[in-house]
């Protein structure tokens, strides 16, 4: 029995306004790939849309639409971005050649055609382009990785913080939903919103170094034991700090002072208004809010709106007004 070619061929996509052009490199490339035709710009961006082609053969002037703007068009587009254009053209002005390589073209192929330049200009170009897409591929697979490592790592210290206080551990993702959901309100970018959502859950990691005695009393601290409490803010910085990147930056930042408040009250510094980082600002609302509607040993549950009053009585004490206004 003879062996059978099961390969896939690699997909040519050629555009050219000449039909006599068309069978000329279809005639060079069809013995090795799987050659497609278009007759103008309209059709191969369809083409190139519902079933991309691993290359395009592009002719620069065609009626209607010319091959630079059909260019444009399959760079603007996610799903047509990465497919190598190489432009067949007559066109022989250094100008022209410069304009189609910056606005996307990977080569050009000058008319009258050589069938071996186009052979060896696809070849080589279809193998760039295998290499760009398993590097590519690689990026992606350790950057999952990464983002895989440090949801983990948020994770582990987001409940290590509340080891000793059970009562806490959905309210570490809840108030996290919340920081998001203000950060977006104020118009943070996409980005930003991502970083806090991740980075709130650990604004309570210095409660590891609180003794569970204190965490978990069913009353009322003492003066003393609230001092000791207070120390979990520059616990948790002390840990953070030691990991420098955008995100854990940003951890320790709202450790260290999600228990400022607006009017210089608060701990552990006694920063006021805008002295206190926005990150913190947003995460002190957020914690609270989340904290007065969960029921904890020393108190039952508020309601939404009870706790909504409250965060509203606290504009300008407790909380920057502006994300008050925001917040209700």
């Amino acid at each position: 029995m003879s062996n059978i070619n099961t390969e896939k061929k690699s997909v040519i996509l050629i555009v050219d306004d000449t039909p006599e052009n068309l069978d000329v490199l279809r005639g060079i490339l069809e013995a090795e790939y799987d050659v497609k035709i278009a007759i103008n710009g309209n059709i191969a961006l369809k083409i190139a849309e519902t079933q991309p082609p691993d290359l395009i053969l592009l002719d620069v002037m065609m009626p209607d639409i010319d091959g630079f703007e059909v260019c444009k068009r399959l760079k603007a587009e996610k799903s047509t971005v990465d497919i190598p254009v190489i432009f067949v053209t007559a066109m022989l002005e250094a100008k022209d050649e410069q304009h189609g390589l910056d606005i996307g073209a990977v080569d050009y192929i000058t008319k009258p055609i050589n069938p071996g330049v186009v052979r060896s200009r696809v070849k080589t170009h279809l193998s760039l382009s295998d290499q760009q897409r398993a590097c590519m591929q690689l990026v992606e697979e350790k950057t999952a990785g990464l983002i895989s490592s440090q949801k983990a790592a948020i994770f582990m210290l987001g409940e290590a913080g509340h080891y000793n206080d059970t009562d806490t551990g959905v309210h570490i993702w809840r108030m996290a939903a919340y920081s998001g959901a203000l950060a977006h309100a104020i118009n943070w970018s996409v980005s930003q919103v991502e970083l806090i959502k991740m980075a709130a859950p650990m604004h309570d990691t210095g409660k590891i170094g609180i003794p569970d005695s204190i965490l978990k009393a069913p009353r009322k601290l003492h003066d003393d034991e609230w001092e000791t409490m207070k120390t979990h803010s520059q616990i948790g910085y002390d840990i953070l700090s030691k990991c420098h990147s955008d995100l854990f930056n940003m951890a320790a930042e709202i450790a260290l002072y999600h228990h400022e408040k607006w009017d210089g009250s608060g701990y552990p510094i006694g920063l006021s208004g805008e002295q206190i980082p926005v990150s913190a600002r947003i995460v002190a609302i957020a914690d609270v809010f989340d904290a007065l509607t969960m029921k904890r040993p020393y108190k039952e549950p508020w309601t939404i709106e009870k706790a909504i009053q409250l965060i509203k009585s606290e504009s300008g004490h407790h909380f920057d007004p502006k994300l008050v206004d925001k917040w209700v």
